[in-house]
């Protein structure tokens, strides 16, 4: 396969807007793959240079890509560049590492364009930057992958809920046949995607939801992880699916020590506290998550705390179709009854308070609510699990960034918030300058300066990859944005880097905040 003919499937994607035809295009692309083209073509057209579980990174960034760019002739060659040449040459770039990698890994990059047309390199370009523009999101990538597999789409959907990876996900289907994606399940050492849960801000729609009886657990105000180990070995991933095992030290010494079985995989939180056992703010915490260097001193400086609240595997053997009632029993067992989130069984609201008080009154943010019959689903959110809190908030995407004035001149300060749409993008939900320290507005100004797409002089438009958490006073119509919503005195409450832009607040959901104001506030008619 061509890498050609990869930029004719892009064009023809970018030029439709039909869902079926994008999905029969891919879908006739990915037939006409040989075996060893598929992970990467896959990746590709999820705008990654490399399939999602290759842990190696390719540290391109546009300033850089833009001064190669000027450089290079402007009649490019003409040479056929196959896919796995272009796989190829990403691999090896990502590879490059130790003094003068930076110069060595831009001559790698300059190699490559120079032996692309202008059309392959716009879609190279894309691919580092991962935005292709094509308007593929991951569920039209597993229709198409479904689709010239032959298979059912829910079979393809499982498998990449176990796997975390399309390109893999597609290896399967398209190269080993039916049987074998049917046999997917969770593998040791391959991250989920974690549960997710419905936010709350009571105990009526839990119990409405969940019967009688709920799972409350403590809600810590931490960052979720996902410990894989067998024997001596333990791997540790974020929420987002980037390996923090280096990072954690004190925590896999933890594992190897203090967690009992063969071969497991349990989901938890870590917290940092301070010398009295207090949970500290978020961001202490994200200082050390984020640490790659003097790991050592600072996990003396900022000590963490796990809790333990899931068991998805245990000695080779899957858990998550099992209820979580079994499930808790199993990770009892594997704990021996230590390092557990702090738990109880409610049948009424007026516990459910007691505890929830309990949880606040201990510096941790609200509490988890688990029907007991629920099973385990990578990557979905629903009733099944509850996050009751007393402070409303939403995830957001910073999409752009409007350049500061006055003491904040030189900083990109405002920042334009939005939320998914529910289709692979993003729709503004307003904007908001408030909530972040000097420090932080240094920080991010940095950081979205690494992200940049444009720049006209006033706006900065990024990719969307910073998510913040943000509380507001309420939540109006609005016909300025294209969400039709709009955050009145948004603020935001932390910056969360242990999520990625798909955990994000989806526009249904803010729908369904809004709508839930008005069980105590009237409404203009012309609402009715």
């Amino acid at each position: 396969m061509t890498f050609r003919e990869f930029c004719v499937l892009t064009g023809s994607l970018a030029a439709t807007r039909s869902r079926l035809n994008k999905i029969s295009l891919t879908s006739d692309f990915l037939r006409r793959l040989s075996p060893p083209e598929v992970p990467s073509a896959v990746a590709f057209l999820t705008a990654r240079p490399l399939p999602a579980a290759d842990p190696r990174v390719l540290d391109v960034r546009w300033a850089t890509l833009s001064d190669l760019l000027d450089t290079l002739d402007a009649a490019p060659s003409t040479a056929a560049l196959t896919l796995l040449d272009v796989a190829s040459r990403l691999g090896a770039i990502a590879e490059i590492s130790g003094p003068g990698s930076k110069r060595r890994r831009l001559n790698e990059l300059s190699a490559l364009y120079r032996l692309a047309t202008a059309e392959e390199r716009r879609a190279v370009t894309g691919i580092l930057l991962g935005e292709l523009r094509i308007g593929l999101h991951d569920g039209l990538i597993q229709d198409a992958i479904a689709d010239a597999a032959s298979v059912a789409p829910e079979r393809v959907r499982r498998a990449a809920l176990f796997l975390s990876d399309l390109s893999e996900v597609a290896r399967i289907a398209l190269t080993e046949g039916p049987t074998a994606l049917e046999q997917v399940g969770p593998r040791l050492f391959v991250p989920l995607l974690p549960m997710l849960a419905e936010v709350s801000d009571g105990f009526g729609d839990v119990f409405e939801a969940h019967g009688v009886r709920t799972a409350l657990e403590f809600k810590y105000d931490g960052a979720r992880l996902q410990i894989h180990k067998r024997g001596d070995t333990v791997r540790i991933w974020s929420r987002r699916l980037t390996e923090v095992t280096d990072s954690l030290p004190d925590i896999v010494a933890l594992a190897r020590g203090s967690l009992h079985g063969d071969a497991m995989v349990l989901d938890g939180e870590v917290v940092a506290v301070d010398a009295g056992g207090r949970p500290l703010p978020f961001q202490d915490l994200m200082r050390r998550w984020r640490r790659v260097h003097d790991i050592e001193a600072t996990a003396r400086e900022i000590p963490l705390v796990l809790y333990l609240f899931d068991c998805l595997m245990l000695d080779d053997r899957s858990l998550i179709d099992d209820l979580y009632e079994h499930r808790w029993r199993a990770l009892e067992g594997v704990t021996r009854g230590a390092h557990l989130a702090r738990r109880m069984v409610a049948e009424d609201a007026t516990s459910a308070h007691a505890f929830l008080a309990e949880a606040l009154a201990a510096g941790h943010e609200g509490v988890m609510a688990k029907a007991l019959d629920s099973t385990y689903t990578p990557g979905s959110r629903g009733k099944r699990w509850f996050k009751v809190k007393p402070a409303e908030t939403i995830d957001c995407v910073i999409a752009a960034a409007d350049w500061g004035s006055g003491r904040r001149r030189g900083w990109l300060s405002n920042y334009h918030l939005t939320v998914a749409d529910g289709a692979g993008g993003f729709v503004p939900v307003g904007k908001t300058f408030k909530g972040l320290t000097d420090e932080e507005f240094r920080d991010m100004t940095n950081r979205l300066r690494s992200l940049m797409l444009r720049d006209d002089g006033s706006t900065v438009t990024v990719r969307p990859q910073v998510v913040v958490e943000v509380t507001y006073n309420e939540i109006q119509k609005s016909p300025q944005y294209s969400s039709g919503f709009a955050l009145r005195f948004a603020r935001i409450t932390r910056i969360r880097d242990d999520k990625g832009p798909q955990e994000t607040t989806e526009l249904s959901q803010l729908q369904t905040l809004y709508e839930k104001q008005f069980s105590t506030k009237g409404r203009r008619a012309s609402e009715l």
